[in-house]
């Protein structure tokens, strides 16, 4: 839920069924860089106009239009619909780009962008995730009207149009995108939901299995309640810290969370803090489970390092899967942070590189052919059902379904002494077979090494973790170096056995690609053994020793039974927690290990848990207490991460 903006920067052999492909590898040159194209002129070929679109309520959307000025022929429309403003406001004042690309300008659409309800020039009211209507009459309305009743506008009302629509969004537009083609216009032909907000209490902004994401509340820092219609964007409201360092300024003013709601002063926020249990606020705003009767094709979007909303293009891709199965449905994931493949090359995030300039591919080879097929009969791009970047090899892979068909789960398990095999430990429980530490919700762990501004961060995704590995309240379990690759692809899960001291305790689970211990070598060219051979260049190999993280998420302790009913712990009683991490599509090549740490904080990035049962979000200093975390791995009690595996 976040604007469009980019901050810039073990014997498993596990490979694809079908066959792989790699984008261009981009070979070392010698020839100087090319000069960038000139900056695209926007105003003199395209003419601004701007609306007040009325819905079937009365109320009306503020909606800008860019029409090609070549009239000799007919074009598609291409929407986007917002919360974070149209700017800029006025018929004489231009974006400075339209659509998701150059290309799209270039090829000519008629370029329509709006401000949903209660936003910026629009009347009405702003709902957090608008809650969909199944089945509205007379003048319900919710964002799949409001986008219906504006294609029956714009056929009407806009000259030289083919009678096609298309739409596409990043992050909370992403969800008016998804949102929009729900019992749809038969006019949209195309739909491009990207980072879609989708599920904000199952991993995507607000909580991760029931855990605060503090720091990506920070957005409400910002986004505000604001009095409609409003002539211009007002400037972002940024309440300062008094701090520079986000450690310490989120410790001091943003822990309990009642200061943070105090600091904040944002009733948005407050919705976000006060309903820590999945309730009727988030039943009615999981825009998943209301994905039928689509008729557009639908490419879905996202990213393995997106910080935002890395669940929601999962989620919604398989839920259209299951409800719309006659729908075109596509899914691209490619090695992004947070709307990267709009903008960025995608060639490395951090000290993480790709061989290859990912994010140009997507542009040029997927987006920009899907829907200028769709919404102009331009010759099929034939995309596969899954087109998902696997990071760690380099490669772009095709499947005709994800999860890949024919993937099976397999098990990583916590062993004695650090270890970490694909066996499981065969010790008893009365053995001592457990690790643990002790969690200090006034010492937590922190995300970064380094010292970073308060805000929302991304560089965690693939950082290293070695900072942590030292930390006596960390566990660390891993591998010897791998004698072959193994692909981790699809679900992945945390299924522990553990016991605390307290009565409440978070556990984080980060799995982890340990570099050699080596110095760093050019860039080589290999191919995948068990595939057709695959030219890739890979990067150097980073720092030695380099403990990437590939995936973490966190998990309130309270929430492992049901995230409706939280349950306090018995002190020191052994319980499973069982949770989720996502997805992932990663190769550890031969050479690597394979890591895996356990923690109780992991900050500012989650909120502290008091660890006592206490409503956190009005939970005082006193109730913040030191608990002894126990981690099992015995027979009866075994602890260690499920993968999916490729047979």
């Amino acid at each position: 839920m976040r604007p469009q903006r980019v901050l810039l920067p073990l014997a498993l052999a596990c490979t694809s069924a079908l066959v792989p492909f790699a984008a261009p590898a981009q070979a070392p040159s010698q020839a100087p860089p090319a000069q960038p194209a000139a900056p695209y002129d926007v105003k003199a070929n395209y003419t601004k106009t701007e609306y007040h679109v009325k819905m079937r309520d009365g109320v009306t959307l503020f909606t800008s239009v860019y029409a090609p000025k070549d009239t000799s022929k007919t074009y598609p429309f291409l929407v986007s619909r917002t919360c974070y403003s149209v700017a800029p406001y006025g018929p004489d004042k231009y974006r400075p780009s339209l659509g998701p690309s150059r290309a799209f300008a270039e090829s000519g659409y008629i370029f329509v962008y709006q401000d949903v309800r209660g936003r910026y020039g629009s009347e009405g009211e702003w709902l957090e995730m608008t809650p969909h209507i199944d089945h509205p009459t007379g003048t319900q309305h919710d964002e799949s009207t409001d986008m219906y009743d504006t294609v029956e506008w714009l056929l009407k009302t806009i000259p030289h149009n083919n009678g096609k629509v298309g739409i596409y969004g990043i992050s909370y537009p992403g969800f008016y995108t998804s949102a929009s083609i729900i019992d749809g216009h038969p006019a949209i032909k195309a739909a491009s939901p990207q980072a879609p907000v989708t599920d904000l209490h199952d991993n995507d902004d607000a909580y991760h299995n029931g855990a605060f994401m503090l720091e990506a509340n920070d957005f409400y820092r910002s986004f505000r309640p604001q009095k409609n219609p409003i002539p211009e964007p007002p400037r972002p409201d940024n309440t300062p810290f008094d701090y520079a360092d986000a450690y310490t300024a989120y410790l001091k003013q943003w822990e309990p969370l009642s200061k943070a709601r105090a600091f904040v002063a944002n009733p948005y926020f407050d919705d976000q803090s006060n309903h820590p249990n999945y309730d009727s606020y988030w039943d009615v705003r999981d825009i998943s489970r209301h994905l039928h009767n689509i008729h557009a094709a639908v490419l879905t979007v996202g990213g393995w390092f997106d910080a935002e909303d890395l669940s929601g293009p999962h989620k919604t891709f398989q839920s259209i899967a299951k409800q719309s199965p006659d729908a075109s449905n596509k899914l691209v994931i490619g090695p992004w942070v947070h709307g990267g493949w709009s903008v960025l090359d995608g060639e490395r995030i951090g000290d993480v590189h790709f061989g290859s300039k990912t994010g140009d591919y997507f542009r040029d080879k997927l987006q920009f052919p899907f829907f200028e097929h769709y919404l102009k009969d331009a010759p099929d791009p034939n995309l596969a059902v899954a087109t998902v970047f696997e990071t760690g090899s380099n490669t772009w892979k095709t499947y005709t379904a994800w999860p890949p068909a024919g993937s099976k789960p397999r098990m990583m398990y916590f062993g004695p002494h650090g270890t970490l095999s694909l066996t499981p430990s065969p010790a008893a429980s009365g053995s001592g077979a457990y690790d643990e530490y002790v969690s200090d919700p006034t010492h937590p762990v922190p995300e970064l090494s380094y010292t970073a501004e308060p805000g929302p961060s991304r560089d965690y995704m693939v950082a290293d973790q070695r900072f942590a590995a030292t930390r006596p309240d960390v566990l660390v379990y891993q591998t010897e170096p791998l004698t072959e690759d193994i692909t981790f692809a699809g679900p992945l899960r945390a299924r522990l056995h553990v016991s605390t001291s307290g009565t409440d305790s978070d556990f984080v689970v980060k799995l982890i690609d340990v570099y050699p211990q080596q110095e760093p070598t050019p860039p080589q060219r290999r191919g995948r053994g068990g595939e057709r051979p695959v030219d890739v260049l890979l990067p150097p190999v980073l720092t030695p020793g380099y403990e990437q993280l590939v995936r973490g998420e966190p998990m309130r302790g309270k929430f492992r039974k049901s995230l409706a009913k939280p349950e306090p712990f018995t002190p020191n009683k052994p319980e499973s927690v069982d949770f989720s991490l996502v997805q992932v599509n990663h190769t550890f090549l031969k050479g690597h290990r394979i890591m895996v740490q356990v923690q109780s904080s992991w900050f500012p990035l989650v909120d502290l848990n008091p660890q006592t049962f206490v409503d956190i979000s009005n939970a005082k200093p006193e109730d913040f207490k030191p608990a002894t975390e126990r981690v099992f791995h015995s027979a009866d009690l075994p602890s260690g991460i499920e993968f999916q595996a490729l047979q």
